[in-house]
């Protein structure tokens, strides 16, 4: 065999290595920032185009969001957290990330397009670094995951009570998809996690003191029912703005509860797209 059919060959490989599933799967590690929910899971994906061309793959997504005026900064978060997320697959050599239906498609598509990152795309207008709102909201995520795991606890365990679950350990809690995504998100901030290590604790992973355990845990609880309910919404506004966006969402994200526990008020979106 020649060298240049093996380096053909070669390309070949690369290029049936990856297909549309792949690119999910990859687009399943970009969650929405402020809901806490990839963006699979959430119907977000609207399209992935996968072509072949001479030196490897071309991937083209287009993403759509439930609202035009969904905050910008979460949107390019997620667009461009796509755009990263594909791009180190094998064989692709090219990748095309666009927002679509959003008040500011053109400037973020643009952005993304030129790599000009977060504050090259949105100039004097990016007030705050893309650091400092991941950090944010990943400290709300786990805000939200200690108190699913200690609420779990509350409920199963009649002796518990809220003057006393802020000495609840890692290792008091059940296995389960609770307890890895509370892990996975003290990971993600630095925060220790053997089994000896407090469940409840504020951002720098200090345990409160006894008197201020119940209400810590009443605004933990507080930023959970915030995250799921507007995780619930933003799925019912999708479902609204874009006919059959429903069958690409997820009921039962990571962490959260089902779906059925949540019931929408009646709303009216003016906007639809096919």
């Amino acid at each position: 065999m020649t060298a240049a059919l093996t380096e053909r060959a070669v390309s070949d490989a690369r290029v049936r290595s990856v297909a549309v599933e792949d690119i999910r799967q990859a687009l399943a590690a970009v969650l929405d920032p402020e809901l806490d929910e990839p963006i699979t899971d959430l119907g977000f994906v609207r399209s992935i185009e996968v072509t072949r061309a001479a030196d490897g793959t071309e991937v083209t997504v287009h993403l759509r969001l439930p609202t035009s005026f969904c905050s910008p900064n979460f949107a390019y978060l997620m667009a461009s957290d796509s755009k990263d997320a594909i791009a180190p697959l094998p064989g692709v050599v090219r990748v095309v990330v666009e927002l679509d239906d959003h008040h500011d498609s053109a400037l973020i598509n643009a952005g993304l397009a030129a790599d000009a990152g977060y504050r090259g795309t949105f100039g004097h207008e990016a007030e705050d670094s893309l650091d400092g709102l991941r950090l944010m909201f990943r400290r709300k995520a786990h805000t939200a995951a200690m108190e699913r795991c200690l609420t779990e606890q509350l409920r199963t365990d009649p002796a518990l009570t809220e003057a006393n679950v802020g000495t609840a350990q890692l290792g008091d809690l059940p296995a389960g998809r609770t307890k890895d995504a509370l892990v996975r998100r003290r990971m993600a901030l630095g925060l220790p996690t053997e089994p000896a290590a407090v469940v409840l604790v504020d951002h720098d992973g200090r345990p409160y003191p006894a008197e201020q355990v119940p209400m810590a845990l009443r605004r933990a609880r507080s930023t959970r029912i915030s995250i799921d309910g507007n995780a619930h919404f933003c799925r019912g506004l999708l479902r609204t703005r874009y006919e059959g966006s429903g069958a690409d969402q997820t009921d039962r994200p990571e962490g959260a509860e089902a779906a059925d526990h949540h019931h929408l008020l009646p709303f009216t979106v003016k906007e639809t797209h096919p």
